[in-house]
């Protein structure tokens, strides 16, 4: 099966300090994906350069078999098949519902299929009736399940989670690994960041092993094996709206 994602030869500054480089990995369409490793191994930068956030310095980045060029039109068109969920997502101080509308008005998706998406979201992320409900009144676990349910909503080929577990109660971590498992049978691509070493296990995900900007062993299935189934934080010189704009954005 062809790849979603292919990097050959990527190079990634950031700062002075750390460097990231991939010399070869490959991400197969509908296959569940668990990067590993301590902090500062450059899990989120990885995140970030996969989400289309980032362009490498260096190397080759190819989607669905054809190269990322840097051509501003064509990065905005493959964002739309990608979304990132961070590990402390913004949320605007509104209502859930508004929230996950955003993305979706930037598309033109409105009225009943906006309406449908958004009830069907909540529902994936067990929150079913919290439409109404404001931002500022979720516990932790409940903003993250929202941001989560933001990026379905959106339908991507390709879902990136940094560190979607961590410091979440119970209940929110039961919800996020029964989602994620089933995800791929959607057609869905997962990527997700964890530093809980029973989690890839858990959920039969591929294991990207990171350390020091590199992979401590490169991945290159030929078919996903998936039936049942990001750390240092990039700081943005955009205002909160804007990078949600641009995590969610549709072409100009």
């Amino acid at each position: 099966m062809e790849p979603i994602f292919s990097l050959q030869n990527v190079k990634l500054s950031r700062g002075d300090n750390f460097t990231l480089w991939v010399e070869h990995l490959e991400v197969t369409s509908g296959g569940l994906y668990a990067l590993t490793g301590p902090n500062g191994a450059g899990k989120s930068t990885l995140l970030g350069l996969l989400a289309m956030l980032t362009p490498p310095e260096a190397g080759g980045l190819c989607f669905s078999g054809r190269p990322v060029r840097g051509k501003s039109s064509e990065i905005k068109r493959l964002r739309q098949q990608i979304t990132l969920v961070e590990q402390t997502p913004y949320l605007f101080d509104e209502s859930v519902c508004q929230n996950l509308a955003f993305g979706l008005r930037l598309r033109g998706i409105r009225g009943d299929e906006q309406k449908v998406r958004i009830s069907q979201a909540l529902d994936d992320v067990g929150l079913e009736g919290f439409e109404d409900r404001k931002a500022q009144e979720l516990s932790g676990g409940e903003a993250r399940r929202v941001a989560l349910a933001r990026a379905l909503v959106l339908k991507p080929k390709v879902l990136l989670l940094d560190e979607p577990t961590a410091n979440v109660d119970e209940a929110s971590v039961s919800v996020f690994e029964t989602l994620l498992a089933t995800l791929p049978q959607r057609g869905m691509s997962i990527v997700f960041s964890t530093h809980d070493p029973g989690q890839p296990g858990r959920l039969d995900a591929e294991v990207i092993r990171m350390r020091d900007g590199k992979l401590e062993a490169a991945l290159c299935p030929s078919s996903p094996r998936h039936h049942v189934n990001v750390p240092k934080v990039i700081a943005w010189p955009w205002k909160a709206s804007e990078y949600i704009r641009r995590l969610c954005e549709s072409p100009g």
